[in-house]
């Protein structure tokens, strides 16, 4: 498949890239595309040691394995799906995108093809009014399960019977249905009410080498491929030795923490969301992973208690959002002075912030590597591994004083 993303020597180049916004390099073949990112991250992080090549993908189509969908209409009363214009809500019509899964984009097109004869409404966000306002589709890279969210406005859904029948017999893949209730004017996708409709509420996938339930707020990477490749760099450069005990800060539903456990002594999993934490101990349980542990609370206060009681970590792995971490944070990661901090980021610049953070605290970069978990856009994923010299540690099992924390079930 050539990768010229120039519509002028290319017809089969995305024809929504001009409005949408989303993919910011698609004037740049694949490869240009890898060159530029790598110049990126040496530009930003270069100054904190050797840059490794970046990673790239064989096939970089179709990888997003999470796709949502905002719902309208124009003027002319003609219901439209697809993706916000950058910077604005403004909605672009999508019915096929080359970074989404295709699966999705068909259930999405599908969705909105059924809504007049179901009497279904789109929500109009000028006065607030109507029922549908987001579809979101994920799907297991490795299983193929598929889940379905409705993101409604109310859960009064007069049609639903007919309607989850029909689609469920236009696309049997679908594995679970749910609808999830978002009345706020607000910039979130999701609300915070939701009824399972059909199936499970979740979907599994594959990662690792282990399987992870997936629930309709869970975050997940959505690049199953390149997951992979930077979860396996992580754990590798962390160099566990079989008795190392690892924070696993911005767990989720402990997906790091989770692969890292079969070379790890214990795994203390710490995340603000109730949700992924009460996945993470699933994950665990259904993985047969016994020596990790996931509690519900900020990492940075979790990290300082565990100081005070005298306790170490080995490795801290982070995953922060795209805002990156806080001088708060690293402060506390210092208190508890792990030897190894295993840094992802989906924003080297933040990271670059970050790790002068880090350096004033006494850690040098070991290793930087990006990779390219978003091609066609302008994001980078890179991992880097600090490390610190420290005095020996408090080893066992960690239990916090306070209560507010979700044990595993027994």
């Amino acid at each position: 498949m050539s990768t010229t993303s120039n519509r002028k020597t290319n017809p089969d180049a995305c024809p929504h890239a001009s409005k949408c916004g989303g993919c910011q390099l698609q004037n740049m073949t694949y490869d240009r595309q890898l060159r530029w990112k790598q110049h990126l991250a040496v530009k930003l992080l270069g100054e904190f040691g050797h840059v490794e090549p970046i990673v790239g993908m064989d096939d970089p189509y179709h990888y997003r394995n999470k796709v949502q969908a905002a719902f309208g209409r124009r003027r002319d009363g003609t219901i439209v799906s697809g993706v916000y214009q950058s910077g604005t809500h403004r909605i672009v019509p999508v019915d096929d995108c080359m970074i989404e899964d295709e699966t999705a984009d068909a259930i999405i097109t599908d969705i909105r093809g059924m809504l007049r004869a179901y009497r279904i409404t789109v929500y109009d966000e000028r006065n607030g009014t109507g029922f549908l306002r987001h579809v979101l589709v994920r799907r297991g890279f490795s299983t193929g399960e598929v889940m379905v969210v409705l993101v409604a406005t109310t859960d009064r859904f007069p049609t639903k019977k007919p309607f989850v029948s029909e689609l469920l017999s236009r696309h049997p893949e679908i594995t679970t249905l749910v609808l999830n209730v978002n009345p706020k004017d607000t910039n979130l996708v999701l609300g915070d009410r939701e009824t399972v409709l059909y199936g499970r509420g979740w979907i599994e996938d594959e990662l690792c080498g282990l399987t992870f339930r997936i629930s309709p707020g869970s975050f997940y990477q959505i690049n199953p491929v390149q997951t992979e490749i930077l979860y396996r760099t992580a754990i590798s450069w962390a160099e566990l030795d079989g008795g190392s005990t690892v924070v696993d800060a911005y767990c989720g539903i402990g997906t790091i923490g989770l692969a890292a456990a079969s070379g790890a002594g214990q795994v203390i999993g710490v995340e603000l969301n109730r949700s992924a934490v009460k996945d993470a101990i699933s994950n665990a349980r259904n993985n047969g992973i016994t020596n990790a542990r996931f509690y519900s609370g900020d990492a940075g206060e979790f990290m300082r208690a565990m100081a005070e009681d005298g306790m170490k970590a080995d490795v801290v792995f982070m995953d922060p959002p795209r805002a990156g971490s806080s001088k708060t944070f690293i402060d506390s990661v210092a208190v508890l002075q792990p030897e190894k901090v295993v840094y992802i980021s989906c924003n080297p610049e933040t990271q670059a912030r970050d790790l002068r953070f880090f350096a004033e605290k006494g850690y040098r970069v070991r290793r930087i590597r990006p990779v390219d978990m978003f091609p066609w856009t302008n994001h980078i994923e890179t991992v880097c591994c600090l490390y610190h010299q420290k005095k020996d540690f408090i080893t066992g099992p960690y239990e916090p004083k306070d209560a507010m924390y979700l044990k595993r079930p027994k």
